[in-house]
């Protein structure tokens, strides 16, 4: 593969950039490279990419742009490209994005960047602000007496994760916090079609193994795209320009989850981040991602602070299963009632919720349990080493095995 360095650059970038372009793209070698340059000139690259900060990109065209300016750095994608190339070149974009974000300057700018809402959303806003409802494939937005209420619809596979249902979790995130109208978010499963569950409520059964298998999970629009953006914003709140931005930069809103039957993966890192969690005493939860082979998001920085060190390493290190009536359940879930007075203990939550002084306070209570500059220590290194175990040999295997075909060479 042959590069050309940009013009304009300093010496220094120069010079390493053109070491980078001289050693094959996939070796041990090379990467060692890769990450001493981030090191070096992250906010370097980070400006240009982004006009001295004043471009505010999405992860996905941060490294759109990357790709195209310094190949070198972040090779290109090639939809025709075999797997192992594809694992080689998630990883560099780890690499990448590492150096990113452990730059306070151009992370900081990344992270808050993410914060705005999405195009999709701005798009949808003026409809549900009229009528209160928008349906996407995965979830159910409806606006009922202020509550915005999210539901997770995806019958056929137990509300599993793939690309397109973060996609709509975020639209429908943003649009419950610019929506004026809405003053707390309940986030709930739908009732399924799913042979095992039929007719029943299922929270989420995590990340899509049928997509992660197939390859069909990335590390920049589905594993970093959820941890940035939506995730974030039920934390954060939704970056918005108004007359009163000297308040606070963004809008915020308290947060209710309500978990009938099981909250697996994915679906039980979600608890971490809401205000108030209720569950149906049949209702467990667990976070299998080690089993997987991958790591379980931010859970490995909120869990221990939520349940103690010895709980969080027993559940992500060992993969026990808390059931909702177990003592330990009440270091997840506020509140356990019976499966049918679920929808009750929703609406007296929201309710409560709805005080004045309830978001200024959650705002203060996040800023001491997480401030930014601990959540981007934790997103760098997450987008590196998440990025090598989704193309590990173990990994690959398991992959081999759910499709039936040959394992993949790792990197």
């Amino acid at each position: 593969m042959t590069t050309r360095t940009p013009e304009g650059l300093g010496t220094a970038l120069r010079r390493d950039l053109d070491r980078i372009a001289a050693h094959a793209r996939t070796t041990d070698q090379v990467r060692t490279l890769r990450v001493a340059f981030m090191d070096r000139h992250a906010d370097e690259i980070y400006d240009r990419l982004t006009d001295g900060r004043s471009a505010r990109p999405r992860i996905a065209e941060l490294v759109a742009a990357a790709a195209g300016a310094f190949p070198a750095l972040v090779p290109p994608a090639d939809p025709a490209e075999p797997r192992a190339d594809k694992a080689g070149r998630e990883i560099d974009q780890g690499i990448f994005l590492r150096g990113v974000l452990r730059s306070p300057a151009a992370g900081g700018h990344l992270l808050t960047s993410m914060l705005q809402p999405t195009e999709r959303a701005l798009r949808l806003l003026p409809e549900f602000r009229r009528t209160g409802v928008v349906q996407t494939a995965s979830v159910r937005l409806e606006r009922r007496d202020g509550v915005a209420h999210l539901t997770m619809c995806r019958d056929d596979c137990l509300n599993a994760e793939d690309n397109r249902q973060v996609d709509d979790m975020e639209t429908a995130v943003d649009l419950a916090l610019l929506d004026p109208a809405v003053r707390v978010g309940v986030l709930r499963g739908g009732t399924m079609t799913h042979p095992r569950y039929r007719g029943r409520r299922v929270f989420s059964a995590g990340i899509n193994l049928k997509a992660l298998h197939a390859g069909e999970i990335s590390l920049v629009d589905f594993l970093l795209r959820r941890e940035l953006g939506y995730i974030s914003k039920l934390v954060r709140g939704v970056l918005l320009e108004r007359d009163d931005s000297w308040r606070s930069a963004t809008v915020e809103k308290p947060w209710v989850a309500a978990v009938d039957t099981f909250a697996i993966g994915g679906g039980c890192q979600l608890l971490l981040v809401f205000d108030h969690v209720i569950a149906g005493a049949d209702a467990y939860v667990s976070l299998p991602a080690a089993q997987e082979g991958i790591i379980p998001g931010v859970s490995n920085l909120r869990l221990g602070r939520v349940a103690g060190s010895r709980l969080a390493r027993q559940v992500v290190l060992g993969g026990r299963r808390i059931r909702a009536t177990e003592p330990d359940a009440r270091l997840l879930i506020d509140e356990v009632v019976e499966p049918d007075g679920i929808d009750a203990a929703v609406e007296r939550a929201a309710d409560a919720l709805r005080a004045p002084a309830v978001v200024p306070n959650r705002r203060m209570l996040n800023l001491a349990e997480e401030p930014l500059d601990a959540f981007r220590a934790y997103a760098a290194e997450f987008a590196l080493q998440q990025a090598v175990r989704l193309h590990a040999e173990d990994v690959s295997d398991k992959a081999a095995r759910f499709t039936g075909a040959a394992p993949a060479t790792p990197p």
